[in-house]
């Protein structure tokens, strides 16, 4: 194909994308008002628990500062839940675009790689919804009981969004360790000789993203980490080995055969 034929194929496929995350996001707005109800359990708590302290006195409470605050909350819960849900879509067509420039091994390693790295994404995200009350419920015991804490849309948002975010790319980093080991830049050995590391990394993590009072969470999260971790160094290192033996075949059959 031309570049200009490459490039009316890229439309093409954007188009196709770009109405399927408008479907997503059409059909995901007239489901926010759940969303919003989980976000504002943790709120609530905390709220109930300050008030009891002082009666008749919102401490803790959900802010929206301007007229459209509202509309833009649900159109940004309406655009994440539409990419999530319009995913199959858009990533097909992204697909459909490289895969003719790959090879069949390539093809191969990519389904693969995707394959793990979904479902370990939306695990990561699923942690972090059970992880994350606790996290907003240990913040607001270091404001002052007499003080109001009038927390703003967006910036809860983001929050909690972003939270999310990165637990789900921590647990996707075990695939991209086992990506450098098929690319030749990590051995299997190298990855396991970092389990130190490793676990230095895992437990620092895991105790920044749960309370600190919250040692069953903090333990469940690292060993997790952990986890996944060893089994991507278990993956390489049975990847290295099947490499290793199918070099030494090539190598035998190069071989001339020894003469009388």
């Amino acid at each position: 194909m031309s570049l200009g034929a490459h490039l009316i194929e890229l439309r093409r496929r954007l188009v196709i994308a770009g109405i399927a995350l408008v479907v997503g996001m059409i059909a995901a707005f007239f489901v926010t008002d759940p969303i919003i109800h989980l976000l504002n359990l943790p709120i609530e708590e905390i709220a109930a628990r300050r008030n009891e302290k002082v009666e008749g006195t919102v401490l803790t409470a959900l802010n929206f500062n301007t007229v459209t605050s509202g509309f833009d909350l649900r159109m940004r819960i309406a655009f994440a839940i539409g990419l999530l849900a319009s995913a199959p879509v858009w990533l097909w067509q992204l697909w459909a675009f490289v895969m003719p420039g790959l090879t069949r091994k390539e093809i191969r390693y990519t389904w693969s790689f995707m394959g793990a790295a979904i479902p370990l994404f939306f695990g990561g995200c699923a942690v972090g919804f059970f992880i994350i009350p606790h996290v907003i419920e240990l913040m607001s015991t270091f404001f002052p009981d007499s003080a109001a804490n009038l927390l703003t849309y967006d910036t809860y948002y983001d929050f909690v969004f972003k939270f999310f975010i990165v637990l789900g790319c921590a647990f996707v980093l075990p695939v991209f360790l086992v990506a450098l080991n098929v690319a030749g830049v990590m051995s299997g050995r190298a990855i396991l000789r970092g389990w130190r590391v490793a676990v230095l990394v895992s437990a620092v993590f895991a105790a920044l993203a749960t309370p600190a009072a919250d040692v069953t969470s903090m333990l469940l999260l690292m060993g997790i980490m952990i986890v996944l971790y060893f089994a991507a160094a278990t993956v390489s290192l049975l990847f290295d080995r099947r490499r290793r033996k199918r070099d030494a075949h090539l190598l035998s059959a190069d071989l001339p055969e020894p003469t009388a």
